[in-house]
């Protein structure tokens, strides 16, 4: 592990957590755009172990604060691996914004409707919601992380 790569890796926590109080609430669940934004950074950047780590973390951090719930996992670890998956494989910041919507959109919402509303919160849920509803705080966070990536790289912060 390299403490540079450690060292953003908090960053990139902290700035999930602090901007946690930006959140779409639907239903039972919160968007968090921040989250999407982060993990398109994180995959970019770090790779996606890393990116599912600070997910993972994120997420944890945001549930104990009362900011979040266990929606927060499936959703963004998920679209965090595709995204540093697709990024890795391509080497392509775009096809890393598109695997974050998929991984999120798409797959985050089926596992959260298939697997986590009956396993651990004891309903069902609306897929078409849940879709919707991390599909547009994904999409949302992806737009703000990819003009991020572009700005770090024009101030010569982040070579990829």
């Amino acid at each position: 592990m390299k403490t540079r790569d450690v060292a953003r890796s908090v960053i990139l926590v902290a700035i999930a957590v602090a901007l946690s109080p930006f959140f779409i609430p639907v239903g039972i669940t919160k968007c968090f755009p921040a989250q999407h934004m982060v993990n398109v950074l994180a995959a970019v950047m770090l790779g996606p172990a890393y990116a599912v780590g600070i997910a993972l973390v994120a997420g944890v951090i945001r549930n104990v604060m009362g900011l979040g719930t266990i929606l927060a996992f499936p959703g963004g670890m998920i679209g965090a691996l595709l995204a540093g998956l697709a990024y890795r494989m391509t080497k392509n910041m775009y096809a890393a914004g598109l695997g974050e919507i998929v991984g999120t959109g798409l797959l985050g919402s089926l596992a959260s409707v298939w697997i986590i509303g009956p396993l651990f919160i004891g309903k069902s849920m609306a897929l078409v919601t849940l879709m919707v509803a991390f599909s547009v705080s994904t999409l949302g966070g992806t737009i703000i992380g990819l003009i991020a990536l572009h700005l770090l790289r024009k101030a010569k912060v982040w070579e990829p």
